[in-house]
């Protein structure tokens, strides 16, 4: 009992230290280091230098930085309602940790209220602001990817697309009622980046926008931000609701590879059925699984398309069954079985939406 571990002294403040106790510690003491990463990645500065806050400077008590760091701090560490804010007003662990200002002073300070928050969420959300906040966001996906890889540029990256609706309480402008979800849902895009997990981009879209709505003018735009940041060659990964034509040939026009699901239909099941015949022989008594390199054209495609049929075999059932994933993979670097190997290592924001085969 009260065993204490060596102190911790974190850069931004050097009149504070961090001790672990037994009987006397905060279960929000991972602020501070949150903080010290967000200082090492310089996000804040970035976007205290480029944001356009156009409220009265006068009318403002707190600086930018200081706001930007209460709203991400807090997410992070789970107080994610505005309100929260004030409840933790007089916390001196969060005072120390939100502040410019160092020694003891941040705690004879007031932090930004609930309504100056608030305030900052809606000048994050104007128009002449979003470009930068997407910046900001890139910025800190490079940062890790450099410090993950020790500052060694990776050669190829996966883009995960998918769609992420969001429930809302109100009658909002933009949000729609979704009979799918059976609630008003606003209906972003949002992409991940499949070697870390972290979020890369977001589009706001209507509750009732199609799954492909504006996805091939944005897709194509993200994917020659994070190659201009990386410089790594970007192939991306999306489910069914995006291998629409429109946006399979704006990846195609800008030579952006791609694999994606399709969605099963009588054209693609007539092509999968020669090759859904159960093997001579005893039932398997574990799943076998077989891929078909074919190719094929919907009728909204102008020309064929590489696809490959995965035909599942399992135990107690006596039809085979099938899935298919179009793509624009070169055959010899790419056999179906490597193709089918790379789909299922989906970025873990689209696998919470969509479960993996």
């Amino acid at each position: 009992m009260g065993e204490r571990l060596s102190a911790w002294t974190p850069s931004c403040n050097d009149s504070v230290r961090v001790e672990l106790s037994g009987q006397r510690t905060t279960s929000d003491s991972g602020a501070l280091l949150l903080r010290e990463a967000l200082d090492n990645s310089g996000v804040i500065e970035a976007l205290e230098d480029n944001l356009i806050d156009r409220r009265h400077p006068l009318r403002v008590r707190h600086s930018l930085a200081s706001q930007l760091r209460t709203l991400v701090l807090q997410r992070a560490m789970g107080w994610i309602d505005l309100s929260d804010t004030d409840m933790l007003r007089r916390d001196p662990l969060w005072q120390l940790a939100c502040s410019d200002a160092r020694g003891m002073t941040p705690l004879d300070q007031d932090r930004p209220s609930q309504a100056t928050l608030s305030r900052l969420l809606t000048c994050l959300g104007r128009d002449d602001n979003i470009d930068t906040v997407h910046e900001g966001l890139l910025r800190l996906v490079v940062w890790r990817l450099a410090s993950l890889k020790h500052g060694e540029r990776p050669k190829q990256l996966t883009l995960d697309i998918d769609g992420l609706p969001i429930e809302v309480h109100g009658h909002q402008g933009g949000s729609a009622f979704h009979g799918l979800y059976g609630a008003r849902i606003y209906s972003p895009l949002v992409a991940s980046l499949a070697e870390t997990g972290d979020m890369v981009g977001g589009l706001l879209r209507e509750g009732n926008a199609g799954p492909a709505e504006n996805a091939d003018t944005w897709i194509p735009h993200l994917v020659q931000r994070l190659n201009e940041s990386t410089g790594a060659q970007i192939r991306v990964r999306i489910d069914a609701g995006f291998t629409d034509n429109d946006t399979l040939e704006a990846l195609e026009d800008r030579h952006i590879e791609y694999l994606g699901r399709l969605r099963s239909h009588t054209g693609l099941q007539a092509l999968a059925e020669p090759y859904l015949r159960r093997p001579r022989g005893r039932p398997p008594e574990a799943p076998r699984e077989w891929c078909h390199d074919l190719e094929y054209q919907a009728g909204s495609w102008p020309t064929p398309r590489r696809v490959v049929l995965v035909v599942q075999e399992r135990p107690d059932d006596l039809l085979l069954h099938a899935f298919f994933l179009v793509t624009n993979f070169g055959n010899f670097d790419w056999p179906p079985e490597k193709v089918l190997a790379l789909y299922r290592k989906r970025g873990s924001a689209e696998v919470s939406v969509h479960p993996t085969t």
